[in-house]
């Protein structure tokens, strides 16, 4: 039994069955034994591979779009430059060298991580060193000024609440405790009608729903900041364009899928991302949505083909077919590019940005 597990069980043993919200938010980031405090995560000697890991690439687009976002919003000469949940460091260490074409860019920006995984900091000091401005632990630290802001696979490890549709109604989703294991339960009484969305209201007995109020709020704040103070954020993740109903909730380890609820603090826990709610916390907060379109259609239309030719352009047969096995892990909707998706939320006053001219 994890150490985790054995804080979660005296947890409820108190309190009684827990939501599943406050199950992910435990087994992810509890200080001591949460899975992203203790670890690095990333790479084939880890659990999962993120976009970024995949290719240089994907990396070097973000950070040409960056650059070219900072040029719409006139050239300030001071913005921020901040990451939410940065890895390793290598998106921006990509971003940042791409984005070298314009030193004025370069100058202008200070970089900014929101990371909480002491793990994962000090790969980032490693990977970035000086370049770095300052660590925060959380999105509302960041100092004011305009803002870029890049949230690659983000919100899917934000915590979720789960109802259950039954005869008489939506009752949340809980996890409680048998001899050896965890295991999920309902909560006795039904959940108020007003929590739910239309999506919900038609929905047959069994359906599951998911709520991501903490998503929806960090979203909310960031694009308040973005109408207030000027400029732009770039959310990357999985998950569906429009509200609807689904368990999604899954763990991996070594990559490959695992028991949600086994050994909590050993696997990574994520669920897909709800856009229509982003789209709408980001618009109510005043500021412009522009997507989600498939990552595919984004990287295609800032250049992913242009910049694989210049790569694999005089390179070693097995480096160029490298390089071309990433560029379609990344675009091919068999693989990541029509699973994730990308959201731009923007300032008022901003054009439409780099790869969302084919309309909001």
């Amino acid at each position: 039994m994890t150490p985790l597990a054995r804080h979660l069980r005296r947890l409820i043993a108190v309190d009684g069955p827990i939501p599943v919200s406050r199950f992910m938010a435990e087994a992810l980031g509890h200080p001591e034994h949460g899975y992203y405090m203790t670890r690095d995560p990333l790479g084939a000697d880890g659990d999962f591979v993120t976009a970024p890991e995949v290719s240089q690439m994907f990396g070097e687009l973000i950070g040409l779009w960056c650059a070219e976002t900072w040029r719409a919003m006139g050239a300030p000469a001071r913005v921020l430059l901040a990451e939410l949940g940065p890895g390793r460091g290598t998106l921006m260490t990509d971003a940042l060298r791409a984005a070298a074409v314009l030193p004025d860019f370069l100058a202008a920006v200070e970089v900014h991580l929101v990371e909480t995984s002491p793990a994962l900091r000090t790969c980032q000091r490693q990977r970035l060193g000086a370049r770095v401005t300052a660590w925060h632990d959380h999105v509302d630290r960041l100092p004011v000024g305009p803002l870029l802001l890049i949230a690659n696979e983000f919100f899917d490890a934000l915590p979720i609440r789960q109802l259950q549709r039954t005869a008489d109604g939506w009752h949340e989703r809980l996890v409680s405790t048998g001899e050896n294991d965890f295991s999920f339960v309902l909560a006795p009484e039904p959940l108020p009608c007003a929590l739910l969305s239309a999506a919900a209201a038609a929905a047959p007995v069994g359906s599951t729903i998911e709520l991501a109020p903490g998503r929806e709020g960090m979203m909310a704040a960031i694009a308040e900041r973005l109408a207030r103070e000027g400029g732009a954020a770039l959310v990357i993740d999985y998950g569906h364009g429009g509200t609807g109903t689904g368990d999604t909730l899954q763990a991996v380890r070594r990559h490959a899928f695992a028991k949600v609820l086994a050994d909590p603090g050993s696997a990574d826990l994520t669920a897909h991302v709800d856009f229509q709610a982003l789209r709408e916390a980001a618009g109510g907060a005043g500021a412009r949505v522009y997507g989600p379109v498939p990552q595919g259609d984004f990287l295609l239309a800032l250049g992913i083909d242009e910049r694989a030719a210049r790569l694999t352009a005089g390179a070693a047969p097995e480096v160029g077919a490298r390089i071309r096995q990433a560029r379609e892990r990344l675009v091919s909707a068999e693989q990541m590019g029509r699973l994730f998706k990308v959201l731009a939320v923007t300032a008022p006053s901003l054009p439409v940005p780099a790869g969302f001219e084919a309309g909001e």
